[in-house]
């Protein structure tokens, strides 16, 4: 097929959290985008926060590979050397652009032209109205241009990252309270605001279809959404647990490839979104990566799948170092310091939702996790200590310490260097903070 023009909209903090994922959230948009495209339901991120995510997504690499340990805005960064998807796509012989959001740095930059791509539009706030006003001026432009090269753009919204509160609830009774959450007031007010910002989300979806289809290129354009986390609730972004690893993936495919609405589970990574563009746009994939291509998988070719993936966490606002393994039944955590039983990102942790839950999660972790996913889907009983799963516990404890010594990991050297948020001062100060097993 020719070389299609590939537009992927990235949201903040959303997870699977949709109407096209059975959720009862309204998304018109994206259900439309599902039931006329391609829907990936066991498709995770390695990675629960976002400058690491991004970061895998960009390189295909997992994040102590790609150098990216922590967020950008607080000093981490990814090492010079990588490959990106823009810098491959530049030379398959694409435009490439950036819109709105963003939060991958390189050597210590944050800077959009630097991660590989030819023009930055930079847009103030990234809220999806703000940025979607210019990829329909883009697209109405590239419409109308002369140039027949192929074109790859990054759309980056705001949405769904905290705070929703500029959003409007919907009614308290409506939301659908995840079954790893209590059903408290605090919780179903969260929600509520929450919901607000998925379906200014999805407004912006659809304008962008929608412009597609009036300026003649929805049928030579991959049109892809995803985002980079789990939802930015209480045991979900920041944890290794799947709520915090599961990422939508919905994608249109250029006419000519079948759609139709077709669902697939096979398990999937973001480090294998690299590979299948590069593959898609006819470039070479780059040596060394972490991810595979899963394009015969969307030609409909014979296709494996994984059958496991690694996952991380070292700094988000806090310190929490974490290492584990994914496989299609089960999930190993290990822990590499004391610390609360389920970390809380600074903004939940002063959530709603998280003023409820803090109590039960502000005690000591264990030093190891083990979940059998197909009996315990919400991970609630950790297996660890089970002599009947002990070979399971040996096995997937051995593959993450192979891992991490193959891939010289910097967390075997000791802890890894980082900046604590300065707004957990207070929260210290007033001991509303885990203190730690020894107090």
């Amino acid at each position: 097929m020719d070389k299609p023009n590939i537009l992927m909209i990235i949201s903040h903090d959303t997870g699977r959290y949709l109407g096209a994922y059975d959720h009862n959230v309204e998304t018109p948009e994206l259900n439309e985008l599902a039931e006329n495209g391609v829907r990936f339901d066991n498709y995770f991120c390695s990675q629960p926060q976002c400058s690491p995510s991004r970061g895998s997504i960009l390189t295909g690499m997992y994040g102590h590979n790609h150098g990216m340990l922590g967020l950008a805005h607080m000093g981490h960064s990814m090492n010079k050397d990588v490959d990106t998807i823009p810098s491959e796509m530049n030379k398959a012989g694409y435009d490439t652009y950036l819109f709105g959001f963003f939060h991958e740095s390189i050597d210590g930059q944050l800077d959009g032209e630097k991660l590989g791509y030819q023009h930055v539009v930079e847009v103030p706030g990234n809220a999806a109205k703000n940025v979607t006003d210019k990829v329909e001026a883009f697209l109405e432009e590239r419409s109308k241009s002369s140039n027949h090269s192929p074109f790859y753009a990054s759309v980056g919204f705001e949405e769904t990252h905290r705070p929703f509160d500029d959003f409007e609830p919907v009614p308290l009774e409506s939301v659908e309270v995840p079954p790893y959450l209590p059903d408290t007031k605090k919780v179903r007010e969260d929600l509520a605001y929450f919901y607000g910002s998925i379906k200014e989300l999805d407004r912006n979806v659809g304008r962008i279809k929608k412009s597609l289809e009036e300026n003649g290129l929805a049928d030579n354009t991959l049109l892809i959404y995803t985002t980079d986390h789990g939802i930015a609730f209480p045991r979900a972004k920041g944890t290794l647990f799947d709520a915090g690893l599961e990422t939508a993936l919905i994608m249109r495919l250029p006419k000519g490839m079948n759609n139709g609405g077709r669902v697939h589970d096979e398990l999937l990574c973001n480090i294998d979104l690299l590979p299948t563009l590069v593959e898609i746009a006819g470039g070479n994939i780059p040596e060394g990566i972490d991810g595979a291509s899963f394009l015969p998988l969307l030609k409909e070719d014979s296709f494996d799948g994984r059958e496991s993936f690694f996952c991380e966490l070292s700094w988000h606002d806090r310190y929490h170092p974490m290492r584990g393994i994914r496989t299609t039944k089960y999930k190993y955590i290990r822990n590499f310091e004391d610390g609360p039983k389920v970390y809380l990102p600074f903004d939940i942790h002063e959530s709603l939702s998280g003023q409820d839950v803090r109590e039960g999660y502000y005690v000591s972790n264990s030093e190891e996790e083990l979940y059998d996913l197909e009996k315990d889907p919400l991970e609630e009983h950790n297996l660890a200590d089970d002599e009947n799963y002990k070979q399971v516990l040996l096995d997937l404890r051995s593959k993450v310490e192979k891992w991490m010594k193959d891939s010289n990991d910097p967390l075997l050297e000791g802890p890894i260097p980082g900046v604590e948020a300065t707004e957990w001062k207070e929260e210290i100060e007033l001991g509303n903070v885990y203190k730690g097993s020894k107090e």
